[in-house]
């Protein structure tokens, strides 16, 4: 299969959505919704915006209507009424759609803070940050983190996350991110177009890597010894961990309520904002997923869904 369907079906199993609005527990069977449904495998070119079956929750589910849905590259106890934000994957439906399904393990109360839209932009980057930074990397105060990538979905997330703990953050992105790189903390911000990391990045703790190929291959010699990399798009080299003195993995982001939960007090507290360049409806979802396949994003992208409450 072409490496970019195959990108794309491994989207459709890791969607993270953000929902609004517990409905309850079960619903009555026959109602329909619109949704973007998939009928083949391919691009974007696949996703068909049209009516289907309104999901019907299990015991162990929450139905939930979409306000908006966050637009991703590969993609407690609640009350009815109750705005939550939560990680959908395709065996539960995906979150492309006015309804959705979600294990209460998925789901978190959403920040309060937020704007649904921008709450739709957390959920899937900023767990994956949370994972490989804290969970993965075991980041804390003090030490030095090398972001790539810095102004994607999962960067900026993290390049606020590293803050929070503490640490420094040196972070890349081009010359027309540069800003943002700072805005969000940064301490020092690389221009990746214009210099070479390992010429500014020596001896950090840890590396965040979401491009993957020469970048990580580079990686290996800026890491001091006992240090971890972490990559989201490549597997991890032994043979290079080995000779380097240096630990590493290969991240693949879980749902986790309450990570989704601890995430959601940073944001709250203002320790942690978030950026959404584009939004789209609901019915556009192919022209967003381009959109996001050219690797160039600034922050998230957004589907919106239905408008916000009130």
């Amino acid at each position: 299969m072409h490496s970019y369907c195959m990108k794309l079906l491994h989207f459709f199993f890791v969607t993270i959505i953000c929902l609004c609005s517990v409905v309850g527990r079960a619903q009555s069977p026959g109602p329909t919704m619109k949704a973007i449904v998939v009928h083949k495998y391919g691009g974007p070119e696949v996703l068909k915006y049209e009516d289907t079956q309104r999901p019907e929750p299990k015991d162990d589910q929450i139905l939930v209507r979409v306000i908006a849905a966050g637009v991703n590259p590969v993609d407690g106890m609640f009350k009815v009424g109750d705005p939550v934000y939560a990680y959908v994957s395709l065996k539960n439906g995906g979150g492309y759609a006015e309804y959705a399904v979600a294990t209460e393990g998925e789901a978190s109360p959403k920040p309060k803070s937020l704007t649904h839209v921008e709450a739709a932009a957390v959920p899937v980057v900023a767990l994956t940050a949370w994972q490989a930074l804290v969970d993965t990397a075991n980041l804390s105060a003090g030490q030095t983190v090398l972001i790539h990538g810095g102004s994607g979905g999962v960067g900026t997330f993290a390049i606020q996350i590293a803050k929070a703990r503490g640490a420094k953050v040196i972070a890349t992105a081009s010359t027309a991110n540069q800003d943002l790189l700072k805005q969000l903390g940064a301490d020092v911000a690389i221009d990746y177009t214009k210099q070479k990391f390992e010429d500014v990045a020596k001896d950090v703790d840890v590396v965040l890597d979401s491009v993957g190929k020469d970048t990580l291959a580079r990686s290996y010699g800026v890491v001091k010894k006992g240090g971890f990399i972490v990559t989201l798009v490549s597997r991890i080299d032994q043979a290079e961990l080995d000779k380097h003195g240096i630990r590493g993995a290969s991240l693949s982001v879980n749902p986790d309520s309450s990570e989704l939960a601890e995430i959601g007090k940073l944001i709250d507290a203002n320790k942690i904002k978030v950026v959404v360049s584009q939004t789209f409806p609901l019915a556009e979802a192919a022209k967003a997923q381009e959109q996001v396949a050219t690797g160039h994003t600034r922050g998230k992208i957004v589907l919106k869904v239905a408008d916000e409450p009130k």
